[in-house]
């Protein structure tokens, strides 16, 4: 596996996307690869978090132009092109976190929109410049960008292929915050460190929560996350947290 590298530390998978000669374009190979990092890294009980990053000044450029130039609508469409796999991401339980430098634009920024907390080095940049080369987003970039910054930027962004910087992004919510050059990887890290620390089934509980408030009316997201936290009650770790607190300690989590 050459266009993925990953690995584990401190409860924290990390996979970086490896195909610098193509700014880590999005090619067959790697989604599949990515796929395949992903669910390992899913059921890995190590792994409490994961980072995904393209390393220190690239992210990702998008889908690989040269892999879709002569492609037929018969053979986008029986193969499913772009949904075959390329919700890894999306189906990941545990957080994952982006840690983004340079360019994350089309498929990039799907990838961004699909992650839970983007991390933005001052250099990067988000944008869906499909439009340009006569195309859409089709991995979920018109569906995850209106739903997190509203239509009228998503039309914006969508409409012109703009692409804006780091501090725009946060401003209008695809970046969850942005630091200096060359912190992206080591802030993230610095999350994911915090996330694996807490109760795994209270985190995954956590985000199967946010993520319903985006699929559901108001009332039943209220309801789900009420259920949610009666659910908690019924969990060791539950208690073993707040009698840590009354007894002033740090709680040992056993995720159970």
């Amino acid at each position: 596996m050459t266009t993925v590298l990953s690995e584990v530390r401190d409860g924290v998978g990390i996979v970086t996307l490896n195909r610098p000669e193509a700014r880590n374009a999005l090619n067959r190979q790697l989604i599949s690869d990515l796929d395949q990092v992903l669910r390992g890294f899913e059921a890995d009980p190590a792994v409490g978090a994961i980072v995904l990053t393209g390393g220190p000044d690239m992210f990702c450029a998008g889908a690989d132009i040269k892999e879709m130039t002569e492609k037929s609508f018969a053979s986008a469409y029986l193969e499913d092109f772009v949904s075959r796999d390329w919700e890894a991401i999306n189906a990941c339980r545990k957080p994952v976190i982006a840690a983004v430098a340079g360019n994350a634009l089309g498929g990039g920024c799907e990838f961004a929109l699909m992650c839970d907390i983007v991390v933005a080095d001052e250099t990067a940049r988000f944008g869906q410049p499909e439009v340009a080369v006569g195309t859409i987003p089709g991995g979920g970039g018109t569906q995850r960008l209106a739903r997190s910054i509203g239509k009228a930027k998503a039309m914006e962004l969508c409409l012109t292929g703009r692409t804006i910087n780091a501090q725009e992004a946060e401003r209008i919510g695809i970046a969850s915050l942005v630091v200096d050059r060359g912190q992206h990887l080591d802030r993230a890290m610095e999350i994911g460190r915090r996330i694996s620390g807490y109760s795994r089934p209270i985190v995954l509980m956590i985000k199967e929560s946010i993520r319903t408030a985006f699929e559901t009316p108001l009332r039943e997201g209220l309801h789900f996350e009420r259920r949610m936290l009666h659910a908690t009650f019924a969990l060791e770790d539950q208690k073993e947290a707040m009698r840590a607190f009354a007894e002033k300690r740090a709680p040992v989590f056993r995720h159970g």
